[in-house]
């Protein structure tokens, strides 16, 4: 099939979970034999080269702005396709859901990864809001299919909609690395920090994790990777903190990211807002004990596999941050409780093949799982 992706800033990754989505699923589309197309910005992009590990790579411009860049850059992305007919594509981000019917128009088939309920974000003021309440209601009848990452999201659509949708969840790498670059770069050791990983944004409650941290007795540190680009004050004010303890990385991709989620003492979740988050995922499948946030979308995901804190409660966080540094035994069964958990329910490979088998229903294909089996039979045989 001709596929591409779009609705996000690009690949390689270097902002959040939509383009560590894209990374990981697009080259594994290439290699199953599809001629895979991924849309990126130009002010986000700076690989030079028309391929990425396979994936062809087109670059176009768009408006900086809060509230334009994702809409405008879609819109483009929507215009470019026409020429291109794709068999399928792939659009991220239910505020986009109001350009699906662009690439309609020619007959390609839409898919829309709607994420979480962004309107529920504190960073959007009231027409953000609303305009995000009217591209959820949008995306129930502008592309062919609504894809949702997270069962919770799924019976949302359906409760509040009647929408149907399909579920097929984001994934994670199951290993962890060996290099310690990233670490030295910073000043950590392995084993001897908390980790926290996300969007700087209030909703995401770094806020709480470092005040929390600032409260527990331990030499070991805490580690906040990540950054935002609409949230100056915000991120000022996190790093006005007095602590030596508490590092603040940036954005960090890559080899570097996962050395952070390789060598973790335990890991913090601690959003409030959206579906499956992706670096919640990268936490266990790099073998992390996690501590999250007691929502209902982390339940769904960890199930019993973490240990959660109640942000309505206070001093839980610093409580079970302590509970955790002072039961080393605890955070050892938890880390191969979630480690189990991604192996069986959230590997890339598993993603990439429920994406493609929804694929090749939407163009009326037949997936070749049979003929796969049959050659894998063959070759036992022999």
């Amino acid at each position: 099939m001709k596929i591409a992706i779009m609705g996000i800033r690009g690949i390689p990754a270097n902002y959040g979970g939509f383009e560590t989505f894209a990374e990981h699923l697009a080259p594994l589309l290439v290699e199953k034999g599809h001629d895979v197309t991924v849309y990126g910005r130009s002010k986000n992009i700076t690989y030079k080269d028309e391929y990425y590990k396979g994936v062809r790579l087109v670059i176009l411009p768009t408006i900086t702005h809060k509230y334009l860049d994702t809409v405008v850059h879609t819109f483009l992305c929507g215009l470019h396709s026409l020429k291109e007919k794709f068999d399928v594509i792939l659009m991220c981000n239910s505020a986009n859901s109001i350009f699906a019917f662009i690439p309609r128009l020619t007959g390609q088939k839409i898919a829309l990864n709607v994420d979480g309920l962004e309107w529920q974000r504190a960073k959007w003021n009231k027409l953000g809001q609303w305009y995000y309440k009217l591209a959820e209601f949008i995306a129930t009848f502008s592309p062919n299919v609504v894809v949702t990452d997270a069962k919770i999201i799924q019976n949302y659509y359906l409760q509040k909609y009647n929408k149907k949708s399909t579920y097929i969840p984001y994934g994670s790498p199951v290993e962890k690395v060996d290099t310690k670059d990233a670490l030295e770069q910073f000043g950590v050791k392995p084993g001897e920090y908390i980790l926290y990983v996300s969007r700087l944004e209030p909703e995401n409650n770094a806020h709480l994790v470092t005040k929390a941290f600032e409260s527990v007795k331990t030499d070991l540190k805490l580690v906040v990777v990540g950054d935002a680009p609409y949230s100056t004050e915000y991120i000022q004010e996190l790093k006005s903190t007095k602590d030596p303890r508490i590092i603040f990385t940036g954005y960090v991709f890559g080899s570097g990211y996962r050395e952070f989620q390789s060598n973790a003492y335990f890991y913090v979740q601690a959003t409030e807002v959206g579906g499956t988050h992706p670096a919640l995922l990268e936490a266990m499948g790099h073998g992390n004990c996690v501590l999250g946030n007691d929502v209902p979308e982390h339940h769904e995901v960890l199930a019993n596999a973490g240990v959660y804190f109640n942000t309505e409660e206070p001093d839980n966080l610093k409580n079970q941050m302590q509970y955790l540094l002072d039961n080393p035994d605890i955070v050892e069964e938890k880390k191969k409780l979630a480690l189990e958990r991604v192996q069986q329910n959230y590997t890339w490979g598993k993603v990439a093949a429920d994406y493609e088998t929804l694929f090749y229903k939407m163009v009326g294909g037949k997936v070749r799982v049979a003929q796969e089996k049959s050659v894998e039979q063959v070759f036992e045989q022999v």
